[in-house]
């Protein structure tokens, strides 16, 4: 079927709008005023590094310190942009490379959806007016969070669907074809949210295929492009232009004076039969925009690229494309699952203050030993050698924390204790060389 063009008439999608929604129901769903009375975490301090700046890494239950940070004045609908990679509902249990016991995934169902759903009702709270918030999942419960987030947030501020390529393609046994997708979920808390739009570079093939002319006098590479637009209109841009009506049911994209104006500077193309385009330069191009496919972001796949050996970790480039996009240098960032600390590794180099959190005593050592040590390539792993150096460096390169930090435990919670051993380890490691930063 071809691509329709757009009629005269329009529908309005708002009209009745109480009849449009929808909602998900299944047993087990709490209300938003007793999730949002729930219990609050009680934090402890534990390591501090004093610099201005001052982000917060907390191990604890995520639910009971989300409902705390909206008590922080600081917090509470401050937070710029959230990026979350919760459990998928796989069933599994997940060790580290080392096999060191990381977290369970065994939640299912109506169970999972409503352990995501109370989280994303706090973040919403915790959003700015200007944030978004990206959601990772796969195919298990995307669509099903989908609908919720569609009920949270409001269907009109979801921006996109977006999917990611995970790994390399698949031998599959199964007869099925080969699983290498997962999916984000993008949405705003309002219209008016912060936006840096992204490009990829252009390549050869690509500007040749798309930039198919080359201006004689001058040598610019350039492409033709109509200078009407579907629908009419009443105003100068519906009005003659060089004797010249728009096609039928169109209109100009300009007006007939800046139409004068652009074809006085060369930049409209006249064909043989008078029909005029406009000339759109190579060199005034950023880049080809970002689609809603991501196929460059695929997790660790060969031996030299760098990680943690946490599992189920990302791929940096694909948090430094989703923070550039969403915050601005000085935003706050949360992440609530931080997993290996790849959202906030890659926020504080961006320069962006951040929150992490997590009930897996393994993320919190992972990420602490990410913020002062760095990554390591999988292969050290893979050959035995991903155990971290026992030796300090004078100076340490491989630092990425530059920044202030305050590391937290939730007190009272039934989770894997701190010990002071772990407390000790901790600061030693991340007041190291602190002050040379």
């Amino acid at each position: 079927m071809a691509t329709g063009i757009p009629g005269k008439t329009k529908y309005n999608r708002l009209k009745n709008s109480n009849q449009l929604s929808f909602r998900l129901e299944y047993e087990g769903k709490v209300s938003i005023e007793d999730i949002l009375d729930s219990p609050s975490a009680q934090l402890s301090s534990i390591v501090k590094i004093e610099k201005p700046i001052k982000n917060k890494l907390i191990y604890g239950e995520n639910l009971r310190v989300l409902r705390n940070l909206l008590d922080d004045s600081d917090i509470a609908g401050k937070i710029g942009l959230i990026y979350i990679d919760p459990p998928y509902a796989t069933g599994l249990g997940f060790e580290s490379r080392q096999q060191a016991y990381a977290y369970q995934d065994f939640r299912e169902g109506a169970d999972y959806l409503e352990f995501i759903r109370q989280r994303l009702i706090l973040l919403k709270e915790l959003l700015s007016n200007q944030g978004s918030i990206y959601v990772h999942l796969d195919q298990n419960m995307a669509f099903p969070v989908k609908i919720l987030m569609d009920e949270i947030f409001g269907v009109k501020n979801f921006r996109n669907w977006i999917t990611r390529k995970k790994c390399n393609p698949k031998n599959y046994t199964r007869n099925q074809y080969g699983d290498i997708s997962d999916y984000i979920l993008f949405y705003t808390k309002t219209d008016d949210y912060i936006w840096n739009q992204s490009f990829d570079s252009w390549t050869d093939d690509k500007v040749i295929k798309e930039y198919q002319y080359i201006e004689e006098q001058t040598g610019r590479r350039y492409k033709k492009v109509p200078i009407h637009a579907p629908g009419e209109r009443n105003g100068s841009t519906g009005q003659p232009w060089r004797g010249m009506l728009p096609p039928p049911g169109k209109h100009w994209q300009y007006t007939p004076q800046t139409l004068e104006e652009m074809d006085q500077r060369g930049e409209i193309y006249w064909s043989s039969t008078g029909n005029p385009r406009r000339k759109v330069y190579l060199d005034n191009s950023k880049g080809i925009g970002v689609q809603d496919i991501w196929l460059d972001f695929k997790d660790a796949h060969n031996q030299n690229i760098k990680i943690t050996g946490y599992p189920t970790e990302k791929n940096p480039e694909l948090l430094k494309r989703i923070i550039m996009a969403s915050s601005n240098p000085g935003d706050l960032v949360l992440d609530a699952f931080v997993g290996s600390g790849t959202t906030i590794a890659v926020a504080e180099e961006l320069k962006r203050q951040w929150i992490g959190i997590d009930n897996s005593l393994l993320a919190i050592e992972t990420t602490i030993h990410r913020l002062v040590k760095g990554t390591q390539a999988m292969g050290d792993f893979v050959s035995g050698n991903g155990s971290l150096p026992k030796q300090e460096l004078l100076i340490n390169t491989n630092r990425i924390l530059k920044s202030g930090l305050d590391v937290y435990i939730e007190m009272e919670s039934n989770l894997e204790p701190v010990t002071e051993s772990h407390i000790e380890n901790w600061n030693n490691l991340l007041n190291f060389q602190a002050n040379l930063w």
